[in-house]
């Protein structure tokens, strides 16, 4: 199949299925599969997987490990492509894209936070969170950086190195990265899987203020029951399979 490079909606093909009122969904997936072959045959990680998730709600995709949870995750984000069906994220068919419109896409409307962090060790906490703007081509990436690092309440952090800082305060900074673009959509896996107890409930506090405040869509990916009760909807993976939602 020759993919289009074209990534604006208009040129992207369908806008994806239509909600029951009416509305396109911020994200969607239709009998979507992912696939790997081994030297012993095919192992099916993904099978027919298919849902909709309205602009602004908030959505747990939980199950055990090696469900599928993160593969679903990297392929509603772009990151993979399916072996089958198709991923639509606000209007526009993913699967339609190469690589480079994929990523164009993931940079105007996405969000993550991930387990790991995944902050610059060489920027400072400023900096790890003025990047995504100035990649984006904005005029002003230093103001609108500090605001949101004073919000979750790293004012007097804003020059220190990742290496400064403990996990939730560097979490935090991975928080105002992800927020700061206003992102259409945000993707957290396993958020609070590096933290204790006590500061993980911070962060998602900070969570899902920061999302209630932007209006953002949240899917969050967590082998957490408990966290995923606080999600609107819960979507469960059971062996690459869709069981529950």
């Amino acid at each position: 199949m020759t993919l289009q490079t074209d990534v604006s909606p208009a040129s992207s093909g369908p806008v994806g299925p239509a909600l029951a009122e009416g509305g396109a969904p911020a994200l969607a997936v239709e009998h979507l599969g992912k696939r790997v072959r081994l030297p012993d045959g095919e192992l099916v990680i993904l099978d027919k997987i298919g849902f909709s998730i309205a602009s602004g709600d908030s959505v747990a995709i939980v199950g055990a490990s090696g469900s599928g949870k993160s593969t679903l995750l990297a392929l509603m984000a772009g990151l993979d492509v399916p072996s089958d069906g198709r991923v639509w994220l606000d209007g526009v068919e993913l699967s339609a894209l190469n690589e480079d419109g994929r990523a164009r896409i993931r940079g105007e409307k996405v969000g993550f936070v991930f387990q790991s962090f995944q902050l610059l060790p060489s920027l400072t906490a400023l900096e790890n969170v003025m990047l995504p703007l100035e990649l984006r081509g904005d005029a002003d990436a230093h103001a609108p950086a500090r605001e949101i690092l004073e919000k979750v309440g790293l004012g007097e952090r804003l020059g220190h190195y990742p290496r400064q800082l403990s996990g939730g305060e560097q979490q935090r900074v991975a928080l105002a990265r992800a927020f700061v673009t206003r992102p259409a959509l945000l993707f957290a896996d396993e958020p609070t899987g590096n933290l204790d107890t006590r500061t993980g409930k911070a962060i998602i506090d900070q969570l899902f203020g920061l999302n209630a405040d932007a209006g953002t869509t949240l899917v969050l990916v967590t082998h957490d029951e408990h966290l995923a009760s606080r999600c609107h909807r819960v979507l469960r993976l059971d062996s690459g399979r869709l069981v529950a939602a």
